[in-house]
């Protein structure tokens, strides 16, 4: 047992040098406590200055695309485009995963989640934003857990965004008096086709307001890494079901989301000076009370994987 217990320590011990090498040089860097996952070129903001575009090894696999780590009047935000530039990335292939680890890896403790919708319902027109409060997911080819592979873990996800990043996005989105609803479900849907006409009147009869494709997994990847996570819905079109409006096509929602990402941009550095007073959350222990399995019979090489989030629980034991 001793002797096992040397070598693990070891090994995540030599993991994590690794680990803090990989990060970045620059101390700076470590300090970057919120990040925006969203488009490309979400950082291209007047007065914004890119510091770095870092790559970060990750053991899921390499993120979307590089993480840009910018100064906005003094203060660091890290940016990643979702679909990696150019938005080469199809929904169901974003490494979602690899994603969240490498901003946890930067020190990120808040994500801004920025992302295209359609409306399942009248009054959440094009051009709204939302700040969703519930989710339903709808996919079925993503990975959407760290835990597995000799390691169990169970978390709450009943209230899947963080109430506090909610109310604080909520209190930006009002300042620019941008037309907006303070919640809404989004269902998660697979893709990257839109939805048949008989789904999108399911979803209404469910009483769900919007429906994507991207909210899922990193939503629920951000609560396993005790991140707390907010969305902030740009709505694009009405989905299929509206019989007075056109159907959706891609240049209907690539003209919404131009004026979207300009009315974005502009709310940006109030989203980094809101999250610079932001305090310590439930969500950075979520999962202190989650993890099922005994830490000694969890798998080296799994433990590694995960030792990111969790080793300040396993050290405990």
């Amino acid at each position: 047992m001793g002797f096992r217990f040397l070598l693990e320590k070891c090994i995540l011990g030599s993991h994590q040098r690794r680990h803090n090498r990989l990060r970045n040089e620059e101390e700076d860097v470590n300090t970057t406590e919120i990040a925006f996952i969203g488009g490309s070129g979400l950082e291209q903001i007047e007065g914004v200055k890119v510091i770095e575009e870092v790559d970060i090894s990750t053991p899921f696999g390499s993120p979307s695309d590089r993480i840009s780590i910018c100064d906005l009047n003094g203060k660091l935000a890290a940016f990643l485009p979702r679909h990696g530039r150019g938005h080469r990335l199809l929904p169901t292939e974003v490494p979602s995963k690899a994603n969240i680890w490498a901003l946890k890896s930067i020190g990120v403790k808040r994500i801004i989640a920025i992302s295209a919708v359609g409306s399942l319902q009248e009054e959440y027109k094009p051009g709204d934003f939302v700040i969703c409060d519930q989710l339903i997911d709808r996919t079925r080819s993503r990975s959407n857990s760290y835990f597995g592979e000799g390691a169990v873990g169970h978390l709450g996800f009943a209230d899947p965004f963080c109430g506090t990043l909610r109310q604080s996005a909520i209190d930006v989105v009002k300042k620019h008096n941008h037309a907006h609803h303070e919640a809404g479900t989004l269902i998660c849907m697979e893709g990257p086709l839109f939805s048949t006409r008989a789904e999108s009147y399911l979803y209404r009869s469910w009483g769900a307001h919007l429906i994507g494709m991207t909210s899922l997994p990193e939503t629920k990847l951000a609560r396993e890494a005790e991140i707390c996570f907010s969305l902030v819905a740009m709505v694009t079109d009405y989905d299929c079901w509206h019989e007075s409006e056109e159907d959706v096509t891609l240049e209907m929602v690539l003209k919404v989301m131009n004026d979207n990402s300009a009315a974005i941009k502009d709310m940006i550095p109030d989203f980094v000076e809101m999250a610079a007073l932001g305090k310590e959350c439930d969500c950075h222990r979520a999962a202190e009370n989650a993890i099922f399995t005994d830490p000694s019979l969890i798998p080296l090489e799994v433990k590694r994987r995960l030792s990111l989030f969790y080793s300040k629980y396993w050290e405990k034991e």
